[in-house]
C-alpha cells in the first residue's frame, strides 16, 4: 500500500475507519521532511495493513492547528482511534520499523479499560 494524503474532511473518518494509522505531518520546504519521505513510504510498503497518511501542513493549516503541530515533520500513530504516539523530528528506518511493530503489539483496549479503573 502507498501513503495517502490526507485532509481535514478525511481525518476523522480515516482514524476512526482504520485500526492503525500512522500520520506523517510535513511541509514540501522542510529539508527533515523531504528526508524522511522514503523511509515513510517504505514503511508503507512493508506493512499494508497499516494506514500511512500523510498531511501537507501548508495546504491544511487548521488541521496542524488542531493538532497542535509546532515543528515538523511530526510523526502520530493511531490505534482504533485513539491517539498513543506523537513525536516531532524524522525518524530512522529501523525506529520507524520498531515503531510500527510497538503500534501494532499494543493493546489499546487493556489500556482504556486500566485508565477507566483508575479513574473511577
Amino acid at each position: 500500500m502507498t501513503t495517502q494524503e490526507l485532509t481535514a474532511a478525511q481525518f476523522n473518518d480515516t482514524i476512526n475507519g482504520n485500526d492503525i494509522v500512522l500520520v506523517d505531518f510535513w511541509a514540501s520546504w522542510c529539508g527533515p521532511c523531504r528526508q524522511f519521505a522514503p523511509t515513510f513510504a517504505a514503511s508503507a510498503e512493508k506493512h499494508p495493513d497499516v494506514v500511512h497518511a500523510k498531511v501537507d501542513t501548508e495546504a491544511e493549516q487548521e488541521l496542524a492547528a488542531a493538532a497542535q503541530i509546532r515543528s515538523i515533520p511530526t510523526l502520530m500513530a493511531f490505534k482504533k482511534g485513539k491517539l498513543i504516539f506523537n513525536q516531532a523530528g524524522a525518524l530512522p528506518p529501523a525506529a520507524l520499523e520498531d515503531l510500527v511493530q510497538q503500534v501494532k503489539d499494543f493493546d489499546v483496549d487493556a489500556a482504556i479499560a486500566s485508565q477507566e479503573g483508575t479513574q473511577a
